[in-house]
C-alpha cells in the first residue's frame, strides 16, 4: 500500500437525505479528528483510540446544542479513505442533519465533492481503480445479479486477472528487452516458441474475459425490453401486470399511449427496463405520429423485442408483413411474438404465425411462463454465470480490447521475424492499456470521469 497522504479535511452527509432514524456525516482528512472534537461535547475525541464509538452532543461555535450523537473514530491508515476519519451518527431528518453538517463545516472543513472519499481511498492505495468503480456500481445496482457482479469486482477479482495478465506481459517484455541489450553479442534470451505460446495464452485469456461483457452489461444496466404492436394490442396492460402497478394508462381508445413509457422490473435477479410504445399505425395526429417515431427508435436500441398481437382481432396481410419486417430488422436482437387477450379468443390460433406464447394479462394466464421466456431469450447465447467474473464496464471492455490488439500485433511481429524493439513497443502499449483498469496508469481526466458518477458522501 502506498504511503498515506492526508489532504485537508472534507465532510459530507453519507446517508440519503430525508426523514429516518439515523443519518451519518463523514469527516476525513488531516486534522479530521481534531475538527470533529472541536464541535463535540463529551469525551475529547483527539485522545481516544481508533475504532471506538462515543456518545456526546454536537454544538455550534456559540455552544448551542444541535443534537445528541454517536461519534466513531478511525485513525489513519485503518479507515475507508486511509486518512483520519470520524463518522457522526445523528438523528435522521433534513434539518437536523444539515445543521450537524454546517457545524462541522464551520470548523474550516470543506464540503466533499462527489466520490471524493472513494477517490482518496484509491489515491491512498486502499482500493484499486476498478474496485473504486465497483463501489459506485454497488450503490446504483437495481437487481440482485448487479449487486453480485459489483461485489465480485469490489473483492478484487477483476484486479487479480488484470495483474496476472500484466505480469505475463512484463515477463515477455523482459525477455525481449534483455535480448536487445545484448544484441551486439548475438545472445538469445527469448525462446521464440515459448514467447509466442505465452502471448497467445494472454490473448486467449483476455478474450475469455471480454466474452463476458455483453452479459455483464445486461446484468449491470438492465435488459432494455421494448413492447411493440398495433394500437390496443395490450402493451400497456402487460407492462402494468409485470410491474404490479398502473404505470401506463389503459383504455379502449386507440392511440392512448402517445409516448414511450419506461418502468423498471426485476425478475429472478435480472433487471428489465420495460418500454411501452405507441401503437404502430399511420396517423395524422402530430403528437401520436411523434410517439410512433419514438417507438421505432426504441425498437432499434432494444436488447429484447416483444411484439404483441391481439388475438381477438383478425390478422390481415399488412400486419403479417409488418411482423415479418420487425423480425428481420431485429437481426441478432432476441425477438418474441406474443399473442394477447387469450381470454377473448376461443378459436384456434392462426397457424401461419409462429407465436412464442399466448397470454391473457387480465386473467394472469401464462404470465409466469412469459417471465421465464423473457429471461431465457434475453440471455440466449450468452455466458450467464454470475458466480464467475463479469466485465460490466465499457471503460474496462475498451481497455481490454486495446490490450488484446497490442498483444496480437506483437504475435504478428514475432511471426514475421521483426526485431525485438517492435515487439517491445506493442507489449508496453498492452501494459499501459491494462494499467488504466486498475489504476497503475491513470490521469486526471479518467479520475474525473469515474468519480463524478458517485454520490456526495461516498
Amino acid at each position: 500500500m502506498s504511503e498515506i497522504n492526508q489532504k485537508p479535511p472534507i465532510a459530507a452527509i453519507a446517508t440519503p437525505v430525508g426523514e429516518g432514524g439515523i443519518a451519518v456525516i463523514r469527516i476525513s482528512g488531516n486534522d479530521a479528528i481534531q475538527k470533529a472534537a472541536s464541535c463535540f461535547k463529551g469525551i475529547n475525541l483527539s485522545e481516544v483510540k481508533s475504532h471506538t464509538v462515543h456518545f456526546g452532543k454536537i454544538i455550534r461555535k456559540d455552544g448551542h446544542v444541535i443534537d445528541e450523537v454517536l461519534a466513531t473514530v478511525f485513525r489513519s491508515p485503518k479507515s475507508y479513505t486511509g486518512e483520519d476519519t470520524v463518522e457522526i451518527s445523528c438523528h435522521g431528518g433534513v434539518l437536523v442533519t444539515q445543521a450537524v453538517l454546517e457545524a462541522i463545516l464551520d470548523r474550516d472543513v470543506r464540503p466533499a465533492e462527489p466520490g471524493e472519499f472513494t477517490q482518496r481511498a484509491f489515491l491512498n492505495g486502499k482500493l484499486d481503480l476498478d474496485q473504486a468503480e465497483a463501489v459506485a456500481d454497488l450503490i446504483h445496482a437495481k437487481s440482485i445479479k448487479a449487486v453480485d457482479a459489483a461485489n465480485q469486482q469490489l473483492e478484487g477479482k477483476l484486479g487479480e486477472h488484470i495483474k496476472a495478465f500484466r505480469q505475463q506481459i512484463i515477463d515477455a517484455t523482459a525477455m525481449v528487452e534483455l535480448e536487445l541489450d545484448f544484441i551486439e553479442e548475438d545472445v538469445e534470451f527469448a525462446n521464440k516458441d515459448q514467447l509466442r505460446s505465452l502471448l497467445v495464452d494472454v490473448s486467449h485469456e483476455i478474450s475469455k474475459l471480454l466474452d463476458t461483457y455483453e452479459t455483464g452489461r445486461l446484468v449491470k444496466d438492465g435488459v432494455k425490453t421494448v413492447f411493440i404492436g398495433r394500437p390496443n394490442a395490450g402493451k400497456s396492460t402487460l407492462l402494468n401486470t409485470l410491474v404490479g402497478t398502473d404505470r401506463a394508462i389503459v383504455t379502449d381508445i386507440a392511440g392512448t399511449t402517445r409516448d414511450t413509457i419506461d418502468a423498471d422490473w426485476s425478475y429472478d435477479g435480472i433487471l428489465f427496463k420495460l418500454i411501452d410504445t405507441a401503437g404502430l399505425r399511420e396517423t395524422e395526429d402530430v403528437i401520436e405520429a411523434e410517439g410512433v417515431k419514438r417507438s421505432q427508435k426504441a425498437f432499434e436500441q432494444a436488447d429484447l423485442v416483444v411484439y404483441l398481437k391481439d388475438l381477438s382481432k383478425p390478422i390481415d396481410n399488412a400486419e403479417r408483413i409488418e411482423i415479418a419486417g420487425f423480425q428481420k430488422r431485429a437481426e441478432a436482437t432476441p425477438f418474441l411474438l406474443i399473442g394477447t387477450k387469450l381470454d377473448l379468443y376461443k378459436e384456434p390460433v392462426d397457424a401461419r404465425l409462429h407465436y412464442d406464447l399466448n397470454i391473457s394479462a387480465l386473467e394472469d394466464e401464462n404470465i409466469h411462463q412469459l417471465k421465464k421466456l423473457m429471461k431465457q431469450r434475453a440471455l440466449e447465447n450468452k455466458d450467464y454465470d454470475t458466480s464467475s467474473l463479469l466485465v460490466t464496464s465499457t471503460r474496462h471492455r475498451d481497455a481490454l480490447q486495446k490490450a488484446r490488439e497490442n498483444v496480437q500485433r506483437a504475435i504478428t511481429a514475432l511471426d514475421q521475424g521483426l526485431t525485438g524493439d517492435f515487439l517491445s513497443i506493442d507489449l508496453r502499449s498492452a501494459l499501459k492499456d491494462l494499467g488504466t483498469i486498475t489504476g497503475e496508469i491513470t490521469n486526471e481526466d479518467i479520475l474525473s470521469s469515474i468519480f463524478s458518477r458517485f454520490c456526495i458522501g461516498k
